[in-house]
């Protein structure tokens, strides 16, 4: 799989943000579905259409927050993200579940041998032609019936990043999608879109989308 130019920058930001994220996590409440009721119910009915179907995986899982309310849940669910530091912390805050560090772009998913696959939040720091890749990766990797959920930042263009999270210095782009181009690219990987939530901006983050479509049986 073609890896992104700024990967091992990208890295490097996320690390130095990890402290100051976990901090406004427990602070806010943004970034945990439980204090955000439609983002809430989104992920339970997610978790409730994939159980039993198999493991779950939670990519670009942060600390580890919303692994850990799928696996109270009683979901089979493990976390990866790029930044070591954010599964240092995953670790530390959620030992119940495993977390493992690794990009959407270095991972080995088995053709047919995931229930669900996440990226919440997660993948708007690849490129779009890369997104296309993991995307059909991800489709490959659900099981019949399986579910993917994406949630990302809607808008034109690209936003350039230079400090995230208290002002601490970061270099990452943001690709900012409208929803009816992501719909469109998930569904070119032979997914079928089953739900489309629109959020609109707020105080604390701008608008966004949240896309679940299945793997037909």
């Amino acid at each position: 799989m073609s890896q992104p130019a700024d990967l091992e920058v990208v890295r490097d930001s996320y690390d130095r943000v990890a402290d100051n994220y976990v901090e406004m996590v427990a602070t806010t409440g943004l970034g945990d579905v439980r204090t955000q009721p439609w983002l809430r119910a989104a992920m339970d009915v997610f978790a409730d259409s994939v159980a039993g179907l198999g493991p779950v995986l939670d990519v670009g899982c942060g600390p580890g927050t919303v692994t850990a309310y799928l696996a109270e849940r009683g979901l089979d669910v493990s976390g990866v993200d790029l930044s070591p530091r954010m599964i240092e912390h995953a670790r530390r805050l959620h030992p119940q579940c495993t977390f493992d560090v690794a990009s959407a772009t270095e991972l080995e998913l088995a053709a047919e041998s995931w229930g669900g696959l996440m990226g919440w939040w997660s993948l708007f720091n690849l490129p779009r032609d890369i997104l296309a890749e993991v995307l059909a990766r991800f489709a490959a990797a659900l099981v019949p019936g399986g579910l993917l959920i994406i949630a990302t930042h809607v808008g034109d263009g690209d936003l350039q990043r230079t400090e995230a999270y208290g002002g601490v210095p970061v270099r990452w782009t943001t690709h900012r999608w409208r929803p009816e181009q992501l719909v469109a690219l998930v569904e070119r990987t032979g997914l079928r879109l089953t739900a489309e939530l629109r959020l609109p901006a707020d105080d604390q983050v701008g608008p966004g989308v949240v896309l679940v479509a299945r793997r037909n049986g």
